[in-house]
């Protein structure tokens, strides 16, 4: 076979786009991995919150117990500011033995990627990883897609049954514009300490200004704190002793005073999806690509790794003949709508419902977070949509 014609060239080697390349290893199939980063170990300094449902996906790829400082997630504490209502979910009461994760993300980029090394090594036509690759243009043709990129100044060819878009979504935006909602909110992340810390307990505190989250995370909390855009901004000013005075006051006192407060950053939040996951024939969005998500839940990359697993297993399921082909696209969209779909809509409601002052809706979130915490079967659904998606 010609270096240039492979069976699936995947355009994003972070963890979604690796995901799926470990996920096929077993397959026969020619897979190409385009990444626009150098080759070497991951720099994001980001932690990242991983569901029940992810790690079991990850042990089936074979990472999981290869992975460091990872804490555990096994009580949530639901709460909104100023108002009654609280609910708790415990990974005792739902028969597992954690609800969720929070580790670097770097070391979950690592670990898939060395794997993918791991694998090439002992068959070096099944996995190709070209970094420093820009694509450009994607070009469907009769049976294939036609990819060109630039690596270290040239520009490059490659043919592929199937092109699989995993680059956050910036290669496809402006050909096909996704539907976008801005919450007027942005996220402020960074690390602090306290003085009463709360072994494995993960926070969701709703307030009118949007959710603040406390996850558990080396020796204090991963911080998202949710805002309007300029209060953001004011935020990312302010120094540590101004900032750690106001968490307290946003927050309360349930893990004790606040201590110390790392770098921060910021990001907009917003509601970003794809039209179609299959814009262009013999070509799929996977992952941020197909849609982007409020932080609200943790539930973003749980759900593009759902999107990776199940894109693997439409794959596996299909005749070798029918890669990428139209009937296989429509395939993996079916298995993936109910799952999207429930996804998308349940973290929109949370922050509709809950980002807000109306005293309308006060009482009525108050009771729903009570209901929540006095019914079995109603916080068995929550948490399971957390851990495992809308398909279970």
């Amino acid at each position: 076979m010609n270096d240039s014609n492979y069976d699936i060239a995947i355009i994003g080697g972070g963890p979604v786009g690796t995901a799926l390349a470990l996920a096929l290893r077993n397959s026969k199939l020619r897979i190409c991995l385009l990444e626009v980063r150098p080759a070497g170990a991951s720099t994001d300094t980001r932690a990242l919150a991983l569901s029940y449902g992810s790690r079991l996906l990850l042990e089936r790829l074979g990472v999981w117990n290869k992975m460091q400082e990872v804490s555990s997630i096994s009580t949530i504490h639901i709460s909104q500011k100023q108002s009654f209502g609280r609910a708790i979910l415990r990974s005792t009461e739902l028969a597992v033995p954690d609800l969720g994760y929070v580790l670097p993300y770097s070391t979950l980029q690592d670990s898939l990627t060395d794997a993918v090394h791991v694998f090439t090594r002992l068959h070096d036509d099944r996995i190709r990883t070209i970094h420093n690759a820009s694509v450009t243009e994607l070009a469907p043709e009769a049976d294939h897609t036609r990819i060109s990129y630039q690596l270290i100044g040239e520009q490059h060819t490659l043919l592929a049954r199937l092109a699989v878009v995993a680059d956050g979504g910036r290669l496809l935006n402006a050909q096909f514009p996704p539907a976008i909602h801005d919450y007027g909110q942005s996220a402020l992340i960074t690390h602090i300490t306290c003085s009463l810390p709360k072994v494995s307990t993960a926070f969701e505190r709703f307030t009118p200004q949007g959710p603040v989250a406390l996850l558990p995370y080396k020796e204090g909390y991963e911080i998202v704190w949710t805002a309007p855009h300029k209060h953001i901004d004011d935020m990312l000013t302010w120094d540590d002793a101004h900032f750690l005075s106001e968490l307290q006051q946003h927050f309360g006192d349930r893990v004790g005073k606040f201590l110390t407060a790392g770098k921060r950053s910021s990001f907009p939040l917003g509601l970003k999806r794809a039209p179609d996951q299959s814009p262009m024939p013999h070509t799929v969005l996977l992952g941020n690509a197909a849609q982007t998500m409020h932080p609200v839940a943790g539930q973003g990359f749980n759900l593009g790794l759902r999107d990776a697993w199940e894109l693997a297993q439409t794959i596996l399921d299909a005749a070798p003949e029918s890669l990428g082909s139209a009937a296989m696209l429509l395939d993996y969209k079916g298995r993936r709508r109910l799952d999207r779909e429930a996804g998308i809509r349940f973290t929109d409601t949370l922050v509709r419902l809950f980002s807000n002052d109306l005293a309308v809706l006060d009482t009525a979130r108050g009771i729903s977070l009570t209901a929540l915490d006095c019914l079995p079967f109603a916080k068995k659904f929550v948490a399971k949509r957390m851990m495992f998606g809308a398909n279970g």
